[in-house]
């Protein structure tokens, strides 16, 4: 802050002016991060990837402030109003912007309304992309025998004049240029470089779109890439980089060559359980945005439950069927002033290994986890339940064939349902927006309930078409029926039903194979 110390977490009425880097969510700090999770407030540049903004907590207000070369947007002066407002109202305001806020990113500016204003405020560095868009695209700025400086420029000056710069002395002192905003007047910037004594033959490269999934590079000349980066129909946002360091790029690109680089994929996984699909995901080059179609609400506990606690010596099987279940269960326990050693009769079956892990993490090793994840898959496990007392304790809302069959089988069933499976209305309306909008490559859903939230909230005649331009992934047989029961294409399946069967199995389509 501009305070002598800084306030380890976020305050009211204080303005944090945040970078949020060029892109990838990755590259945001962690203090970017914290400080974002504190939000009652955001004012974003409309550039922002949109999983960053997943951070914020949800329902509090998200205002678009624009601030893209090539769009409208409010004014400068608007915008400082508006952050000084809301940190006098109390609020703790995050105005987020890409990159680094001080990097031709107005920052400053909005610092000092807030200083002129009383308002105490807070500047968090970011990557920038003048740096972060040449490393993605295997570009280093300096490198010995190359170059040894390099020098960061605006191409484009206020209200989109030609900025003040002397071309002439920077492209005399040679080292490496990064201009930002310059694509718009890239044919002039070229030639002023040129007749400022650069040499023609200089290496040059586009970056466009730096460390996100959608990430472009051009590599020409000083004296061709203009004209080669209007035939391919290149526009802005990109980083302009002359150097003899772009040389490099034929040795060191590396994100592209990222098997799945390129591929947007929306997870659908409720809050708390996407974090090992979107890791497996984003290390292999994709880029992932979180769209949670359903939660998970734990049910109250009933006399139904308190009863059960206090019987379950009485049972001889306890089945649980997800990570979900074995959490609320075991939070039902303690309501009760119980814990694991409350199952010290019982025999423990875990649909799943993440279910068992979950298992293990409460000294509890189950006694069979079903080498197929699947409801079937536990029958064939527990084999003869005739006379057999069994605890089934798993959501509300689930499918018949795994009571149904333990019944026939002659078992003893008490359903203990745990907790209830919720549509999430934020998750689904912003995967309808990426859907609509055609900016998805790839849906993945984990559940049958996953699709059955996402497309109760989609009027039937048009559900088919916001699936046009995106394909499908399904865990496995009972998520692909549930896809295929609403007349959509499944267009990749688990062969093992786990988040890494599953990009396993995108991996394989990716590359060709059959999945």
């Amino acid at each position: 802050m501009n305070t002598s110390s800084a306030i380890p977490t976020a305050a009211r009425g204080c303005v944090y002016i945040v970078g949020a880097g060029p892109g990838d969510p990755g590259l945001m700090t962690l203090r970017a991060a914290e400080l974002l999770r504190q939000a009652t407030i955001v004012y974003f540049d409309r550039l922002l990837e949109k999983e960053i903004l997943c951070l914020a907590p949800r329902g509090i207000p998200l205002v678009d402030v624009g601030k893209e070369s090539t769009a409208g947007g409010q004014s400068q002066q608007r915008i400082n109003e508006r952050i000084v407002q809301s940190a006098r109202e109390g609020h703790v305001v995050v105005r987020l912007k890409g990159g680094d806020p001080f990097v031709f990113g107005r920052g400053g500016e909005e610092a000092l309304a807030c200083a002129e204003a009383g308002v105490p405020f807070e500047v968090v560095p970011g990557v920038t992309s003048a740096i972060a868009a040449a490393a993605y695209a295997g570009i280093p700025v300096t490198h010995r025998g190359y170059s040894s400086t390099f020098t960061v420029i605006t191409g484009q000056g206020a209200e989109g004049s030609e900025p003040d710069v002397d071309w002439e002395a920077f492209a005399r002192a040679g080292g490496t240029l990064v201009i930002l905003m310059g694509v718009g007047r890239l044919e002039t910037l070229c030639r002023r470089l040129i007749d400022g004594g650069r040499a023609p033959q200089t290496p040059a490269a586009l970056v466009r779109h730096g460390t996100r999934p959608d990430q472009q590079t051009l590599v020409s000349t000083l004296d061709r890439i203009a004209e080669e980066a209007q035939r391919a129909g290149f526009r802005s946002p990109a980083a302009f980089i002359v150097s003899n360091c772009v040389a490099l790029r034929e040795t060191l690109s590396w994100v592209e060559k990222r098997p799945l680089f390129g591929l947007r994929v929306a997870v659908t996984r409720p809050e708390g359980e996407a974090e090992e699909l979107n890791a497996l995901l984003r290390a292999a080059g994709a880029g992932v945005v979180h769209c949670p179609t359903i939660r998970i609400e734990p049910r109250p506990v009933t006399t139904q439950a308190t009863e059960i606690v206090a019987s379950l010596s009485s049972f001889q099987w306890l089945v649980l069927t997800s990570v979900n279940g074995v959490r609320c269960f075991f939070d039902l326990l303690a309501s009760q002033g119980r814990d694991a050693r409350a199952l010290g009769g019982l025999r423990v079956a875990a649909i799943g290994a993440k279910t068992a892990e979950a298992l293990k993490a409460h000294g509890i090793q189950a006694d069979r986890v079903p080498s197929e994840f699947t409801q079937e898959g536990v029958l064939k496990a527990i084999g003869d339940v005739q006379g057999d007392r069994i605890l089934l304790a798993r959501a509300s809302v689930a499918r018949d064939v795994l009571p149904d069959t333990l019944r026939a089988r002659g078992a003893r069933l008490e359903i203990l349902p745990l907790y209830d499976t919720r549509p999430d209305t934020v998750g689904i309306e912003r995967l309808k927006e990426l859907l609509a909008a055609g900016e998805l490559d790839l849906a993945t859903f984990t559940s049958a309930s996953t699709v059955q939230m996402l497309l109760a909230a989609i009027p039937e005649a048009g559900q088919a078409a916001l699936f046009t331009r995106c394909r499908t992934a399904s865990i496995g047989p009972a998520t692909s029926a549930a896809l295929r029961d609403a007349g959509l294409r499944v267009d990749i399946e688990a062969m093992t039903y786990t988040a890494n069967g599953l990009f396993e199995a995108i991996l394989r389509d990716r590359s060709g194979e059959a999945s």
